[in-house]
């Protein structure tokens, strides 16, 4: 599998544009005392969005070990960065499991 290659599908399946790889961030988000994530955020130009310029995204395997799940955030504010991209995501995933 080509991770880079997964994640450009990810964001065309997601967002209806093409993108490109720009360059990969480490990312190391506490919540509360505890580490909410701890990883790399793979940071992409996109081409032809109506709204934004960039993409971050990331992955991890599948809950049933077959293939991959990603999650990918549009640079929107208050999305402005790799960090704030991982911020807003943890919040929709603790707000959608608690509805």
């Amino acid at each position: 599998m080509d991770y880079l290659a997964e994640i450009k599908a990810a964001i065309r399946h997601n967002h209806g544009c093409e993108s490109m790889h720009d360059v990969t961030v480490h990312v190391r988000e506490v919540f509360q005392g505890q580490i909410a994530w701890d990883g790399e955020v793979e940071v992409f130009h996109l081409i032809g969005h109506a709204k934004a310029k960039r993409c971050y995204a990331w992955g991890h395997p599948a809950d049933d070990n077959k293939g991959w799940e990603f999650t990918t955030v549009l640079e929107i504010p208050p999305v402005v960065s790799p960090q704030t991209a991982v911020k807003v995501a943890i919040a929709a995933k603790a707000k959608s499991e608690r509805a």
